[in-house]
């Protein structure tokens, strides 16, 4: 017998994992019609269906359930057996959410490098909501509204403020920055919070687009094509040259923040070099000399 695609397989254990397509997309780095194109493969090769398709969200058969825990054994074992065969890494592996990643981190990393030159690097993703593996990552910056555990630090505060492009005429009202258009950060709460503490009722299907990501967000700002709230922190560099325009100091999301965590127990070397990097990550986000 013949097996199925593992890239279905995979999408499908994914799905069952993080409980949307959604989600199993942003885990796999693949946009969500792919991940349903892999589950109708998936489905036609064995001949039933695994999702309940008849409400808003589909939900898993129980002939799906009964994949899933397999599948999620299954892969577990795969994935402990390759990590068992892989030589020990030096690298000091950092994970970062993409809005930290390119606006906050990669443009300061040259000076970590100068000042740490034997201490290799590895940078990759972090996912915003999703727990940090500690077994593939070292240190993580995350977002989220409480200490995301025991080993975090709080290095950047998480507000956000409506800013714009200097191409657009920059409203000055609420009431302007609605006519301007809106720019949305995975939904429209942010503005619907925004506009109330604005004193502003707002309308009951906000316009403008919604990017799920802060860079596509910010991307879409820069280039003049409405007003976006973002994170302040975020920002700064964009604000100080002149690049986005601050409209408003009122702000939303300030029970957010940035964090830094870190793993616990690395031992020798790699503590060592966690640690080096956990001062000098603060210290660049006080504005103090490492």
């Amino acid at each position: 017998m013949s097996l199925p695609p593992l890239n279905a397989l995979r999408a499908f254990e994914a799905i069952a994992r993080t409980g949307s397509f959604r989600a199993a997309a942003e885990a796999l780095h693949v946009t969500q019609p792919a991940i349903s194109h892999q589950i109708r493969n998936l489905e036609d090769w064995l001949g039933a269906p695994l999702f309940d398709r008849s409400g808003r969200q589909p939900r898993l058969l129980p002939r799906g359930q009964a994949l899933a825990r397999d599948l999620t054994l299954a892969f577990g074992s795969i994935e402990a057996a390759c990590q068992r065969a892989q030589p020990p890494s030096e690298a000091l592996v950092v994970a970062a959410i993409p809005s930290v990643a390119l606006c906050w981190l990669i443009p300061r990393l040259p000076r970590f490098r100068t000042r740490h030159p034997r201490i290799s690097l590895r940078i990759v993703y972090a996912h915003h909501a999703h727990s940090v593996d500690f077994r593939d990552a070292d240190l993580a910056f995350t977002f989220a509204a409480a200490p995301p555990g025991p080993n975090a630090a709080r290095f950047l505060p998480g507000a956000s403020v409506p800013v714009c492009s200097p191409a657009l005429a920059a409203p000055s009202s609420p009431e302007a920055m609605l006519q301007a258009g809106l720019l949305h950060d995975t939904d429209q709460g942010g503005w619907r919070d925004w506009l109330a503490r604005a004193g502003l009722v707002a309308p009951a299907d906000l316009p403008g687009p919604v990017f799920e990501d802060f860079n596509l967000l910010r991307a879409a700002a820069l280039s003049g094509q409405g007003v976006a709230l973002a994170a302040q922190a975020m920002i700064g560099e964009d604000l100080a040259e002149n690049r986005l325009i601050l409209l408003s100091d009122i702000t939303v999301k300030d029970e957010f923040s940035y964090y830094l965590t870190w793993a616990e127990g690395a031992g020798g070397r790699k503590e060592s070099a966690i640690r080096l990097f956990r001062e000098w990550a603060l210290a660049e986000a006080a504005g103090a000399d490492p």
